[in-house]
């Protein structure tokens, strides 16, 4: 049983793997007009897989830091619940700061996509 749920897990996270990285190569097809190099679709494909790993590691490490966040403030509370207005408000805030770089993350990924400040220096 175990070992046929793994490999049922392997092969449907490599089919998950396989697809999120050829699917940009399908979206950057309208970037390369007739009779142009391939320098345009690669760098588009390049700019695609690199937003996505950069709001992925991004929205992870928000949710890492949210979930930490309301663990110690829910430990917190059960052992001295006559302080939950401050560690309340404290929770908040450390978990607006968390949200702030999965918003960052958003940020730096649009700019890959849409406003890239190194197209013109890779494509001339």
């Amino acid at each position: 049983m175990s070992h046929n749920f793994r490999k049922k897990i392997l092969s449907t996270f490599t089919a998950i793997i396989v697809l999120l990285l050829s699917s940009p190569f399908v979206f950057a097809a309208d970037v390369i007009p007739a009779g142009d190099s391939y320098s345009k679709a690669i760098f588009a494909v390049g700019a695609m897989i690199a937003a996505g790993i950069a709001i992925g590691v991004g929205a992870v490490g928000a949710g890492l830091g949210i979930g930490t966040a309301a663990s110690g403030a829910c430990s917190a509370v059960g052992r001295n619940p006559g302080v939950q207005g401050k560690i309340m408000m404290t929770m908040l805030v450390g978990m607006a700061m968390s949200e702030s770089i999965a918003i960052y993350a958003l940020v730096v990924s649009l700019v890959l996509l849409y406003a890239n400040p190194y197209m013109r220096y890779f494509l001339g």
